[in-house]
């Protein structure tokens, strides 16, 4: 069991102690690829963490992009989260209902809006059933609550910023996806795209720095799994992935390890892979 730290990861014990607390507040950020067949909505409303909101990541986005679920602009955000009852001083808890896959992208969202007090849930909704906790279906009582916001722009980049780290090598570029898309033998879910990666990039399949019952591995062993890729897990590192979600879990993972130095490319392969102008690499 990874110790509890309420600015990356805590645990469902943690959550179970401070669930009352009444500056906690729980999202449940569930999200699904096309073709899983999960309605992450429809779960939401069957059960849930008490009190927990909804956060709906291809909602609370940039509906200017053609691209999925790009980072919502500022006001979009704070919007959002007045409405939903989520402001200044508030301790923030995300999960979702796969264990670890797209809370962390929730917990990224709110770091690049210089909220740092945001913790994901290790294991999260099959771990809290697991264990027999309880869950609700009532929608919470939510009174709105001021947030204040300051954009970190160091922690994303775009096509232009990775493709200038990937001919320099002046950032490492970690890939979240399957080794079998990385290298192009697997077919990617969204139409259009392109098989590989961007050149020079190291592949982390985010499942590696998982354990079976979806709780993110001890520090040692996730040490060891980026060492394994040919990762420095001190150096200053851009995550990617298919559409910028699972590459959110490299990132806490290498939080996890101290390494404050990570920036998300939030296009991701969905825009990468799109654009022939643009190299990829396979094998």
């Amino acid at each position: 069991m990874a110790a509890d730290d309420p600015k990356t990861l805590v645990s469902t014990d943690w959550l179970a102690a401070h669930l009352e607390d009444p500056d906690l507040r729980v999202l449940d950020a569930s999200y699904y690829l096309p073709g899983m067949g999960r309605d992450a909505k429809a779960e939401y409303a069957e059960g849930h963490i008490p009190g927990a909101r909804f956060f709906d990541i291809d909602e609370i986005a940039d509906a200017r992009s053609a691209l999925p679920h790009m980072a919502a602009p500022v006001e979009k955000f704070m919007s959002r989260m007045r409405a939903m009852g989520v402001g200044d001083g508030h301790q923030v808890v995300v999960y979702d209902g796969a264990g670890i896959f797209s809370a962390a992208r929730v917990w990224w969202n709110f770091r690049l809006m210089g909220k740092t007090d945001v913790a994901v849930l290790d294991g999260g909704l099959p771990k809290w059933r697991a264990e027999g906790r309880e869950l609700e279906d009532l929608a919470p009582v939510i009174r709105d609550r001021h947030i204040t916001v300051q954009r970190q722009a160091h922690l994303v980049k775009d096509v232009t910023q990775v493709a200038s780290a990937s001919k320099l090598g002046d950032w490492q570029i970690v890939d979240a996806r399957s080794p079998g898309r990385f290298r192009g033998e697997e077919p990617e879910p969204r139409e259009g795209m392109r098989a590989g990666h961007i050149p020079g990039s190291k592949n982390v399949h985010y499942a590696s720095l998982l354990n079976a019952d979806g709780t993110m591995k001890e520090l040692d062993a996730l040490r060891q799994v980026f060492e394994a890729a040919g990762v420095d897990v001190g150096k200053r590192t851009i995550t990617t992935c298919g559409s910028g979600v699972t590459a959110a879990i490299l990132m806490l993972a290498l939080h996890r390890l101290g390494n404050m130095d990570v920036s998300l490319y939030d296009g991701s392969w969905s825009e990468w892979g799109q654009f022939e102008q643009l190299k990829v690499e396979t094998g």
